[in-house]
């Protein structure tokens, strides 16, 4: 247990309730867990793969919890998810490696671009996921939903990462003719493979605090749960609002780290 006051204890648990509920509905809790964990850590020179290693801790656990919700629930192809989710991990780990050799700065402006583009298309198109296609998924598109939301993304992830959850709805439901909120669930399932990839790699180089990571996993896993059940009673209305304020949050943070940090 990191030496850190009761009152951060308090607030990073907060923050992983809040972010928990956030990834449960269209993803993106990263955008508020991870920064806090970087705030409210010691100060010093491990505190970042510190914070990585424990907010996948954390996160593997809430994005779990909402995985099992939805597929209670929501009409859910497991196996084509578990599938995406090994092309993720793969992708995943691939971009983790490249990102160990290049700057990512160079990439930040171009995903600020494709994200207003995706805002705008969301408001422009409002039928856009509120209901699943009644045309049946060829083989082709379900090919493509592996190489661009498995491997594409996962590589995204792996290289990037902020907005992970969020791109994975948007392409799920682009490729897969699913509505919103059945493709937050299937996204959901995704996160779990390439979430637990990262934890092992973490674990291995031991940089998680464990005992923060388990009283924080808590609040994650009922934000997560709670999260699910209100995507699944609001509907994709309410999904999609929040999924536009979610790509508003990774513009203005993606803009301020490139040009005002």
């Amino acid at each position: 247990m990191p030496d850190i006051s009761l009152t951060t204890v308090v607030v990073l648990c907060l923050a992983a309730l809040a972010a928990g509920w956030i990834d449960a509905v269209v993803g993106g809790g990263g955008l508020l867990l991870l920064p806090a964990l970087l705030l409210g850590l010691p100060n010093s020179s491990a505190a970042g793969p510190y914070a990585l290693g424990t907010n996948k801790a954390v996160a593997i656990v809430g994005t779990t919890g909402a995985a099992i919700t939805y597929t209670r629930k929501a009409p859910v192809d497991v196996r084509l998810a578990v599938r995406i989710g090994v092309a993720a991990l793969l992708g995943s780990t691939g971009g983790a490696l490249l990102a160990a050799g290049m700057s990512t700065d160079v990439l930040k402006p171009i995903v600020m671009v494709v994200l207003v583009g995706v805002g705008a298309f969301v408001i422009f198109r409002p039928s856009f996921g509120t209901a699943p296609s009644a045309v049946p998924v060829s083989p082709r598109r379900v090919w493509a939903a592996i190489g661009l939301a498995g491997l594409g993304i996962g590589f995204y992830d792996g290289l990037i990462g902020p907005g992970t959850g969020t791109f994975l709805v948007l392409a799920l439901t682009a490729l897969l003719h699913l509505d919103l909120v059945t493709a937050s669930a299937t996204a959901k399932i995704v996160n779990c493979c390439t979430n637990a990839g990262a934890l092992a790699m973490f674990a291995y180089k031991g940089t998680v605090y464990w005992q923060l990571a388990a009283l924080m996993a808590v609040f994650n896993l009922a934000g997560g749960m709670v999260g699910a059940r209100t995507a699944l009673k609001r509907g994709a209305g309410f999904v999609r609002i929040v999924l536009l304020t979610v790509v508003c949050a990774l513009v203005l943070k993606m803009a301020y780290e490139q040009w005002v940090a």
